[in-house]
């Protein structure tokens, strides 16, 4: 069986070096190549044809998401695992957009980082364990969003809806929006026709079959 090829792209000599001695314990992986990045990554993919690029997140002046951008736009079947310092969640949904296979923290174990080049080059995404948590609730995040905007309701519509969902009187709605009961009764009304709900009770139950809530 052929070895997986494998590409180092960090900034930082000392960790390529590391990266390149702890690959070189598999008899399955390869190093094909190791560099800093800023000869740019996507010729030096072109020219050595590694399945799978180690790629740091931060490389100097340069991103390293920008690169695994610039590598997904060319077509090149390689994929990227992002190695990171960082699990904050704006980084995890650039890695996504960027279009990169695995997304590691720095500080997982050899295990884990065999185990991922292993994943990927068999065409399965993965992610630090740490992560998978952060991950599931940008998701959630991202789908209730979603929800939001398909439901045609306004950002005050919205807020009504969840406080009509915490039980909340329409006394209490009113002062909460700082508006008149007269118009939070007529805005539920909107709310509960947008939905196509009967009344308060059905309208907050579909909100929340539809992921809105």
């Amino acid at each position: 069986m052929e070895p997986i090829r494998v590409l180092v792209v960090d900034d930082h000599p000392v960790v390529r070096r590391g990266l390149e001695s702890l690959l070189a314990q598999y008899e399955e992986f390869q190093v094909v190549g190791s560099t800093d990045g800023r000869e740019g990554l996507v010729p030096l993919v072109q020219e050595l044809h590694p399945d799978v690029v180690l790629l740091d997140i931060r490389l100097g002046e340069l991103n390293g998401l920008e690169l695994a951008s610039q590598l997904n736009r060319s077509g090149h079947p390689c994929r990227v695992i992002i190695l990171s310092s960082y699990d904050d969640e704006a980084y995890l949904a650039q890695a996504a957009k960027a279009g990169v296979w695995g997304y590691l923290l720095k500080s997982a174990s050899p295990e884990v980082l065999a185990d991922a080049i292993r994943s990927v080059y068999r065409g399965q995404k993965c992610l630090s364990p740490s992560l998978g948590g952060k991950a599931l609730d940008q998701l959630a995040t991202m789908s209730r969003k979603w929800a939001q905007a398909k439901s045609g309701l306004t950002e005050q519509e919205l807020r009504l809806l969840e406080l009509m969902a915490d039980g909340a009187s329409v006394q209490e709605i009113a002062a909460a929006l700082f508006l008149s009961e007269r118009s939070v009764k007529r805005r539920t009304q909107a709310v509960i026709e947008k939905l196509g709900a009967a009344n308060r009770t059905q309208a907050v139950a579909e909100a929340f079959r539809r992921g809105i809530l």
